[in-house]
């Protein structure tokens, strides 16, 4: 699967319910969110990130953060209040055109398209903080994960903190996604995104993991050193990591 159609896909689930695409509760899917409600979670994600880097010492200045996969700026907002400025990139329009309508007055919040299989837009050693979740599961190609983790440590600053989860195995059954597989068939054949997403409840999302070993060793060979592993669920791991 190409970067293009990930990227059609991310640009439908946002044009059609953002914030739900974001956070997958069951029982907000339709539009149901309440934004104080979700952009909330982003705060309590944040301050509970930001209690163990202080527990681990990194990052040891706080001017800059990444937010990598931001959607409408769930995260990015949070993370502006702890830092000098924060920076979102999304695959999306559909995603970013909301995070910038919704953070108007926010102009420690910046809000860019990233279509690459990288983050060459940045320099080197830019940011003091890295942050991802619940993104790089979502990739189609287990490389392009890896390059992404690659790319989070090259922009990373010496003393710097990056943090990013993603699931160690996916059970047999889930890799099938037929949910997923369904929704590319009958989109192909034309129908709606929004009949695909809201009243056949089907999503173009999928679900890809590496191993924990193999994100140790990626991490070392890219310069940088695993100092915590949190175990967020049977199948998430949020990995914190410095350089070395």
């Amino acid at each position: 699967m190409s970067l293009s159609k990930h990227k059609r896909d991310w640009d439908e689930l946002g044009r059609v319910d953002p914030l739900w695409a974001i956070l997958t509760n069951p029982g907000q899917r339709g539009g149901k969110w309440n934004p104080e409600e979700f952009f909330a979670s982003g705060a309590a994600e944040v301050s509970h990130v930001m209690q163990q880097a202080a527990r681990l010492g990194a990052p040891r200045q706080r001017r800059s953060a990444l937010d990598f996969g931001c959607g409408v700026g769930r995260l990015t907002r949070a993370l502006a209040g702890q830092f000098d400025y924060c920076v979102g990139v999304d695959i999306a329009d559909s995603m970013l055109r909301q995070a910038r309508e919704w953070h108007r007055g926010w102009p420690s919040c910046q809000f860019l398209l990233n279509t690459t299989g990288d983050l060459r837009q940045f320099e080197d050693r830019a940011f003091d903080l890295v942050y991802s979740t619940i993104v790089l599961q979502h990739l189609p190609r287990m490389r392009l994960i890896e390059t992404y983790v690659t790319e989070f440590i090259r922009v990373l600053d010496n003393d710097g903190l990056l943090v990013f989860q993603l699931p160690h195995h996916i059970p047999w059954m889930n890799r099938i996604q037929p949910r997923r597989r369904i929704y590319r068939f009958l989109r192909a054949l034309g129908a709606s995104e929004v009949h695909l997403l809201n009243s056949l409840k089907l999503t173009p999302m999928r679900m890809n993991f590496i191993p924990e070993s193999k994100v140790k060793n990626l991490v070392q060979a890219a310069g940088g050193k695993v100092v915590w592993i949190e175990r967020a669920s049977n199948i998430d791991q949020v990995y914190y990591v410095t350089r070395r």
